[in-house]
């Protein structure tokens, strides 16, 4: 690709280099790399059901170890809320209220998320604050038929000029209605992060947000603080942090040329939650919980939701130190063929390592350089739940181009669904992913790992979006918690459907898991 010398000063300013770019470009071009999948992961294939002991018992392991450990709860929060009002929007641009009813609209498009949200008008976090709005800009609001009322709350919920909701990140749109007051799913992320997240009455909570947004969530912050550190009794040490714009990754036309904007400028676009490594990477924490921002419940399932959280964190105490305690053995004692054995039942029954036959074949000193890199790197504990929804990620044995087969958090997007094997696979999967981990990131020596020396960089996959009515074709990183951790030692457990309530539609918050009783 030719680039005049202002795109090098615009790719300089993003903090990219033009090596780096031609990559991105070679990539787009080359296509969607797609993961070769061998089989879904089950109970006892991959996936761990612990009993009502073990849970409780890891319960406790967490409870004895929380106060002398470096907890964070680590929240990606950049996410707008636009795609919670799609169907609105929808219905916005389609409805004229001069020719047709909304009930005959209704039923005419079978559009049955409409007749719900209609339904459950009165029970949305954000009702009393669109009906104030509504009378603040139409005095005679009362006066108007059915149908006009509706129109205009969706309007006001809407319009840039009156409430904007779909402008809000999901972080700081009304999410939950109490008694006394209305909370955002930042406020709940803080209320759960004091029951599993703290240690010594202290928690720390990590959002990485939008630039745009950083104001937003500091002043949500101060005006909440008071109020959730009295209630909880705990402190909170908030952070915030955007993802880099080194990470971004630049356009092109579906014709695999360059896209440029109306001005000339070239087009470089976020890249996904993967990008978001860099600022995992950052931290310095004993143990993190990653949650995204749009799974939280109201008030009275916290408790339950953090038992889930805290046996999870005592399962990845219990095994990070058996793990420990090998490594400093490999290091300071002398190496005999039992402890090798031991090593080796250990990764295969709790990593889930599926060992080649040429590791038997090895000196005593290459097994246990090669014992040690498996050992030595970061350490997941993921909760996965039961598929009762449609197919989509989740976890599944997986092959790499050089024939080795692990465990893997598989993205729908990785999947060549047009091949009937694989989309056999998929079709039979048990369970999926609900991005709930819990991660070790430090080593035995007490050192942070460089996590981006465990990433599978084979695990990108290209997008096609819209950009002023021209298809574009992007890059999007290795996900987060796909191919950004494709190294890592995981461990997957089967946790309850109640642990699972994201909000992908404004229709959600009706769901029982999102209103207070």
């Amino acid at each position: 690709m030719n680039f005049t010398n202002k795109d090098i000063i615009q790719i300089q300013n993003n903090d990219l280099t033009l090596e780096k770019v031609n990559h991105q470009i070679e990539r787009i071009k080359r296509g969607t790399s797609y993961t070769h999948l061998v089989e879904a992961a089950t109970v006892g294939n991959g996936i761990l059901k612990l009993t009502a002991e073990e849970q409780n018992q890891y319960v406790k392991t967490f409870e004895n170890h929380r106060n002398v450990l470096s907890l964070v709860k680590f929240v990606p929060a950049s996410g707008a809320a636009t795609r919670m009002f799609k169907f609105l929007f929808q219905f916005l641009k389609a409805f004229d209220i001069e020719k047709d009813t909304i009930n005959g609209y209704i039923n005419r498009h079978k559009n049955s998320g409409l007749a719900v949200f209609f339904a459950g008008l009165e029970k949305l976090p954000f009702f009393e604050e669109v009906v104030h709005k509504l009378h603040e800009i139409i005095p005679n609001f009362n006066d108007l038929s059915y149908d006009q009322k509706r129109l205009e709350f969706i309007k006001t919920m809407l319009d840039e000029d009156r409430l904007n909701y779909s402008a809000y990140p999901k972080g700081l749109l009304p999410f939950h209605r109490y008694k006394q007051h209305v909370s955002s799913a930042f406020e709940e992320h803080l209320f759960e992060a004091a029951l599993y997240a703290s240690s010594n009455k202290k928690a720390n909570v990590h959002f990485t947000i939008s630039p745009n947004h950083n104001k937003g969530f500091e002043d949500e912050f101060k005006f909440i603080e008071e109020d959730v550190e009295e209630e909880t009794g705990t402190y909170f040490d908030i952070s915030f942090s955007n993802q880099k714009k080194s990470t971004d990754t630049i356009a092109l036309t579906v014709d695999n040329e360059i896209y440029r904007e109306p001005n000339g400028k070239l087009l470089f676009r976020a890249s996904g939650h993967g990008a978001l490594l860099e600022n995992l990477n950052a931290l310095n924490h004993d143990i993190i919980f990653i949650k995204n921002i749009d799974n939280v419940t109201v008030s009275s399932h916290h408790e339950e939701l953090a038992k889930y959280k805290k046996m999870l964190a005592g399962l990845l105490i219990d095994t990070q130190e058996q793990a420990f305690k090998y490594l400093h053995t490999l290091d300071n004692e002398a190496v005999n063929e039992k402890l090798c054995d031991d090593i080796l039942e250990f990764l295969i029954s709790k990593f889930n390592q599926r060992i080649e036959e040429d590791f038997f074949k090895l000196s005593q000193t290459n097994k246990v350089a090669f014992l040690k890199n498996k050992l030595n790197r970061p350490i997941r504990v993921g909760g996965i739940v039961k598929n009762e929804r449609e197919p989509g990620g989740g976890p599944f044995w997986v092959k790499d181009k050089n024939g080795n087969v692990s465990l893997q958090i598989v993205e729908f997007a990785q999947i060549d669904i047009k091949n009937k094997d694989q989309k056999e696979i998929v079709k039979n999967a048990t369970h999926f992913n609900p991005t709930d981990f819990v991660c070790g990131i430090k080593n035995y020596k007490g050192e942070v790992f460089n996590l981006n020396e465990f990433v599978d960089n084979d695990a990108y996959f290209v997008t096609v979006k819209s950009r002023l009515d021209t298809e574009i074709k992007a890059l999007e990183r290795p996900g987060l918690w796909n191919g950004s951790m494709a190294y890592w030692n995981s461990i997957f457990v089967e946790v309850p459907l109640v642990t699972f309530n994201p909000v992908k539609a404004a229709n959600d918050l009706l769901k029982a898991p999102h209103q207070y009783l």
